[in-house]
């Protein structure tokens, strides 16, 4: 069975990668034990990234059991409206809007144009466009405004978590003391025996904008374990983009159930 997750994923990993761009921002700052969890999300919320377009090569790292895969990709944005990622002479693209996730593949002569309802159904929560974007940000999944949450401390991070954690997940969030962007998101389904958790280990400073550097996703669903490295290459903003899609005649769609 494919899930459209997994198709993200692959979509993400595949090709070239460039010299770096942003200034790299420190990690490390001190942390308050009687800071509140409403104090942390207005702070993170103050982070949150400005700007029309953004553009990246990405080095992507893909590993899957024993297997593992490098390759470099094109990465465009147009905030609240699309993601678009794309391979050296567009062999292999996607196109994320807030409607459907599109994405084609020349090398087997397939592609997928669908919603977001199997995401959601991998999770067992409504995913959506947002979600996508604030993971490709370092911010929240999910609004923080639109929930009640406690605050503590885990190492060198602040961790917010839902006073009454969803019966179909449990999600926590990892802010970073220094900056208040995102040092990791976890998500788990105990029952279902799956996991997401997405580590931000670097961010950057492009245009006085905190973007991520380095991003690991980890996502583990029974025993199976797949692992996406993604390190974040000039890094441009708010320049003219265009986020050319067509699906080529003849292909065949990929069916997921």
């Amino acid at each position: 069975m494919i899930r459209i997750f997994k198709i993200l994923i692959l979509a993400i990993a595949i090709a070239f990668a460039g010299c770096k761009s942003g200034k790299s921002v420190a990690g490390s700052g001190e942390l308050n034990n009687r800071i509140s969890s409403g104090q942390l999300i207005n702070e993170h919320k103050k982070k949150e990234v400005n700007f029309k377009t953004l553009q990246s090569r990405l080095k992507v790292e893909y590993i899957q059991g024993d297997k593992s895969q490098t390759h470099s990709i094109n990465l465009r944005m147009q905030k609240d409206r699309v993601i678009w990622l794309s391979s050296t002479l567009g062999i292999v693209r996607a196109k994320i809007t807030p409607e459907k996730v599109s994405y084609y593949n020349k090398l087997d002569n397939t592609y997928f144009d669908g919603d977001f309802s199997l995401i959601s159904d991998f999770l067992g929560t409504d995913l959506n466009f947002d979600n996508v974007q604030n993971l490709l940000l370092g911010e929240a999944l999910f609004k923080l405004d639109d929930g009640r949450y406690d605050a503590d401390i885990h190492e060198s991070s602040y961790v917010l978590f839902p006073k009454e954690q969803n019966s179909l997940y449990e999600i926590f969030f990892l802010l970073n003391p220094s900056h208040y962007k995102m040092d990791s998101q976890q998500l788990s389904q105990p029952l279902e025996r799956r996991m997401l958790q997405i580590d931000y280990t670097n961010y950057q400073k492009v245009k006085r904008q905190t973007l991520p550097e380095m991003i690991r996703v980890i996502a583990l669903e029974d025993d199976e374990e797949t692992i996406l490295n993604m390190e974040f290459r000039s890094v441009s903003l708010n320049n003219e983009l265009r986020f050319p899609f067509r699906i080529p005649s003849g292909f065949e769609e990929i069916e997921i159930r």
